[in-house]
């Protein structure tokens, strides 16, 4: 009879889960030991580092991996990053080593008897199974329920004297061969009236979110904005790039407030949003939730998304299935022209350090290769990067969903090891860099095509641009004076260097590519703010 262990491996084979990103402490080792040769483990010095590996492996590929934590206290030290995996709908399963069963409740050091409450609220399940013969069984409840939509994390912890008791053939037997699908197009009767009111709205605008930053969704979704010639913004606060950023339609991003978002809007009657929660909102301006005369409908996988908004129409449904539903309902444009490109002049290429944000990403806009993979965790120049970076394809960019640092640099090596025939590019602030540095370790050990691009101002830039616009005269813990990342990098045997040169930058960006090993250039940049809303 195989045991407990033995049958949760071959489980794992046939979900393709046979990449592991962990951290082990002694409760995990009964899982790990033996290790199947077949199998990757991902080594990580952090498990928050270790989640946002797994965070950005699962979102580049499209796909769950697989997460084993340490007991409670080093699912305690991933919390950060599961709070952007679970804003970034990321299928991810978690998994914690818990102390033997019949120690659980003595209060022996790592046990934790509320285990599953842990990682609340930022996992959809969290389960303990009640015997050994029922851990098969809920890893594949675990595996489904993280797929189905909305995806996201799930949570199993694993007493670890199960693993070498012996499985039950009969509850087990047909795990391996399941599938649990969703259906996400709509109805007849719901297309054809999204397809008349597109057709009678006058002047329709689309907001595009993360959703469609899928390869089933992203060209249906261009194709339905040219099909309209509707104008695009993305939604606030983007995780993903769900829309070419240099398509003449595109509008850039809208503001995360009341206000901003209802002025961006005006003039338009008709505001369809597809794959975006009604909205993400950070900066409190108050204001009406749309311009006056303007009707909405957002179109999105998530239940509780549409149940929440204040206002608007919404239809529980696959981004991708809609638009191409509607392309069929609509076959021709409507008679009114397309809306003129909107004019982004390029800024100046400085020569020398410190730089303005604009103008490094502005090199690296004309300098990257194109099938490139950007991670964004410079959090203070988010504008000033999207509107000079070149996107134009499904998967390319990720950012921290929930706006907690730390996932950038790790969830550049997750990503790199996803594909490492595409180079892969992180843009990091100084100081967001600290929060996932453990990641540089990993990136080394694996050869990892990364360049890591640090771009220092030495302070906080996004909390100062709150400093003004929620009255604050004075705070502390805003500084941040001599950081030295290169030399933080080469302790983990990374090749660094600052880079104060504006040809040498470009130079340095152009060797961005696979086949080669990961690498850090500092960037000197000034210290700019912009309001958010």
């Amino acid at each position: 009879m195989p045991t407990v262990r033995e049958t949760t491996y071959h489980l794992l084979r046939t979900w393709g889960l046979t990449t592991v990103f962990g951290n082990p402490g002694s409760n995990e080792l009964p899982f790990l030991d033996g290790f199947p040769p077949d199998f990757r483990y991902v080594l990580g010095l952090h498990e928050g580092a270790v989640l946002a590996m797994a965070d950005g492996y699962a979102q580049a590929r499209g796909r769950p991996a697989l997460v084993n934590l340490h007991s409670a206290a080093g699912l305690g030290n991933a919390m950060g990053n599961l709070a952007n995996a679970r804003a970034s709908r990321t299928p991810l399963v978690i998994t914690a080593g818990q102390q033997a069963r019949s120690m659980i409740g003595l209060g022996a050091v790592l046990g934790e008897p509320a285990m599953t409450r842990v990682p609340e609220p930022h996992v959809k399940w969290a389960f303990e199974p009640s015997s050994p013969q029922d851990v098969p069984r809920a890893l594949s409840q675990a595996f489904h329920l993280a797929t189905l939509p909305p995806a996201g994390p799930v949570f199993v912890s694993l007493p670890w004297d199960d693993w070498a008791q012996e499985a039950d053939a009969d509850q087990v037997a047909h795990l391996a061969s399941r599938r649990v699908r969703a259906a996400g197009a709509a109805s007849a009767e719901v297309v054809a009236e999204l397809a008349g009111r597109l057709r009678q709205a006058k002047a329709p605008v689309l907001v595009i979110g993360p959703e469609a930053d899928e390869e089933n969704a992203f060209a249906q979704v261009v194709a339905l904005a040219e099909r309209l010639r509707a104008p695009v913004w993305t939604a606030p606060t983007p995780p993903r790039c769900p829309f070419p950023t240099r398509h003449p339609l595109w509008r850039g991003v809208l503001p995360p407030s009341i206000a901003g978002v209802a002025e961006r809007l005006a003039g338009h009657d008709l505001v369809l949003v597809l794959g975006a929660p009604v909205f993400r909102y950070h900066a409190y301006r108050p204001g009406p939730w749309l311009p006056e005369g303007a009707e909405l409908i957002a179109v999105s996988l998530d239940p509780e998304a549409a149940a929440r908004s204040a206002f608007g129409d919404a239809l529980v449904a696959d981004v991708g299935a809609v638009a191409g539903q509607l392309l069929d309902a609509i076959p021709d444009s409507p008679a009114r022209p397309a809306p003129a490109p909107v004019d982004r002049p390029d800024p100046p290429l400085e020569d020398t350090a410190p730089f303005t944000a604009g103008a490094v990403f502005a090199r690296m806009a004309r300098t990257l290769p194109r099938d490139v993979r950007l991670i964004n965790e410079s959090t203070s120049n988010t504008s000033q990067f999207w509107e000079q970076l070149d996107l134009d394809r499904p998967r390319s960019m990720f950012f921290p969903a929930a706006g907690g640092l730390g996932f950038g640099l790790p969830a550049a090596v997750g990503v790199a090891l996803a594909d490492p025939g595409r180079p892969v590019v992180a843009v990091l602030g100084d100081g967001a860099a600290q929060y996932g540095v453990a990641g540089l370790w990993t990136a080394v050990r694996e050869h990892l095509p990364i360049t890591f691009v640090v771009l220092g101002n030495g302070t906080y830039g996004a909390l100062r641009g709150f400093v003004s616009q929620l009255g604050v005269t004075d705070a502390p813990g805003l500084d941040l004076p001599g950081l030295d990342v290169a030399r933080i990098a080469e302790g983990y045997g990374m090749p660094a260097r600052r880079v104060s040169d504006g040809n040498e930058l470009a130079a340095e960006l152009a060797k961005a590519g696979p086949g080669r090993g990961p690498r850090l250039l500092e960037v000197p940049i000034r210290a700019e703010t912009r309001p958010l809303g």
